[in-house]
């Protein structure tokens, strides 16, 4: 097991929140309210870096969902990067990948203007 590692950077476009470890249903709660401490500006960009994530279950999606809501709130826009493969799949799967916007790393995401 993987205990959860969420960091915070600031890039000109938005926050970046790096997730590490494992996003399941024993610490999913901690990406939910981590995100909703977030003061996100109209036109922002919230980047989810997922490149350290090593397993997601149903209630890591529940919050990556949240983490949409929050930045549709705000009238900001969210995007993930570097999703790893498995969870990619899943993704795909259930549709998820037809309303977050989907890059291959960090830094593309925060240059991207538009998902």
């Amino acid at each position: 097991m993987s205990p959860l590692k969420i960091t915070t950077r600031d890039a000109p476009t938005g926050p970046v929140l790096e997730i590490f470890g494992e996003l399941d249903h024993t610490n999913a709660s901690e990406l939910r309210e981590r995100v909703a401490a977030l003061t996100l500006q109209p036109g922002q960009r919230l980047v989810l870096d997922l490149s350290g994530m090593r397993f997601c279950d149903s209630s890591g999606m529940t919050a990556l969902i949240a983490a949409r809501g929050h930045a549709d709130a705000a009238r900001a826009d969210i995007a993930l990067a570097a999703v790893p493969a498995n969870t990619l799949r899943i993704l795909r799967i259930v549709g998820l990948d037809q309303i977050f916007p989907l890059h291959p790393d960090s830094d593309t995401a925060i240059r991207r203007t538009s998902g």
